[in-house]
């Protein structure tokens, strides 16, 4: 790779894109950039039916939760029920939290600017944290308060009749919120557990509501126990230890979103297949020597950038090393339409794998 020198290709514009290319060369430290853009869109390529069904489940919770939390909060004004009372706050909480989503899906969808030249996607998790912040914070806080102050002053429940029959709708509407959930996360999980299919998720909209309507069930069970047992042994004090213990669930379930959200808001990289797809991709074309290595992060869902350290053969010039990242680009954005921005840089096997070691020691 010693000898060619620096070019600059012209950009090539035509009606719908706009595509640039910039060759430059300093001595060893030689550097292929390659960025396409299309017009309205990031090359963000999150699928339609990837965000079609997040809207679906979504759309279904929001419904869900707020004929929930309605009917939670008459019942909880009628008998006087803290742990109906948690419920109905808790459904209120997860209305508002899917409005949060579809706001960050639609934020996250806004094409590339200036000030965002890699796209908005992660907009979607940065409001996929909110959403966990706001289950701990009112969530489990507001049930928290609310078990404390009932067990300190113990009332009993008036009419727990009226509980048992809005205990019996919530669930139902709370169950069918929840398989459409349940159903969409099988779809995209594959043969993966539940727990590592989330850990490898990339996209927070569908797991989170999962979670928020498992919280919501293991919640309405524990009210159900609650205000039974505060009926059965003449306690009124054990529907406030039912209220702390819902608390308990939405603060587990908000640690866990939060941690998950927290790691893709920061940059998770993309899955080994995926790289080890460039890194093919890469070997098979004819005037690369070597693929060192890919470095990948998720700027949304379905949007990914990856940086390609290759060692191209020595006898290949600007002008081929051009054609050669052309099809190099065209290959592994067919194989894989989620790499939205690639780069290219000519670099020799031993000094990638002195920066791999430094950035794995760190």
């Amino acid at each position: 790779m010693k000898g060619w020198r620096a070019s600059a290709i012209p950009t090539i514009c035509c009606r719908n894109r706009i595509r640039h290319t910039v060759v430059t060369c300093s001595g060893t430290n030689q550097i292929i950039w390659r960025f396409r853009k299309v017009r309205g869109y990031a090359m963000a390529s999150q699928s339609a039916t990837s965000h079609a069904g997040s809207k679906k489940v979504i759309y279904a919770a929001i419904i869900g939760n707020l004929l929930i939390a309605a009917t939670k909060f008459i019942a909880a004004f009628i008998t006087g029920s803290s742990a109906m009372l948690s419920e109905g706050v808790h459904s209120l909480v997860d209305t508002g939290n899917g409005g949060l989503l579809l706001y960050g899906l639609r934020r996250a969808a806004r094409p590339a600017d200036k000030t965002h030249p890699l796209g908005h996607g992660r907009e979607l998790y940065f409001w996929s944290f909110i959403v966990a912040l706001l289950v701990f914070a009112i969530g489990a806080g507001v049930s928290f308060y609310e078990g404390l102050i009932h067990i300190m002053n113990p009332e009993p429940v008036a009419n727990p009749i009226v509980n048992y029959v809005v205990l019996g709708f919530a669930t139902v509407f709370e169950g069918a919120s929840w398989l459409v959930a349940l159903k969409e996360f099988r779809a995209v999980k594959g043969d993966l557990g539940y727990v590592r299919a989330v850990q490898q998720s990339k996209d927070p909209s569908v797991f989170t509501v999962l979670f928020e309507d498992t919280a919501a069930l293991l919640g309405l069970i524990i009210a159900f126990i609650g205000i039974l047992a505060a009926q059965i042994f003449a306690m009124p004090e054990l529907d406030g230890v039912a209220s702390i213990g819902i608390s308990l669930v939405l603060a587990a379930t908000a640690i866990f979103l939060a941690r998950e959200s927290k790691g893709l808001l920061i940059g998770e990289s993309a899955l080994p297949e995926i790289e080890q797809q460039i890194l093919d991709i890469a070997n098979s074309d004819p005037d690369v020597q070597k693929a060192n290595g890919v470095l990948t992060v998720h700027m949304g869902p379905g949007q990914i950038v990856a940086g390609l350290s290759v060692e191209f053969e020595d006898h290949v010039q600007a002008p081929e090393i051009e054609a050669c990242v052309e099809r190099l680009e065209a290959a592994i954005k067919k194989a894989n339409p989620d790499i939205a921005t690639l780069f290219v840089k000519p670099q020799t096997a031993g000094t990638w794998k002195a920066r791999r070691q430094k950035i794995e020691a760190a």
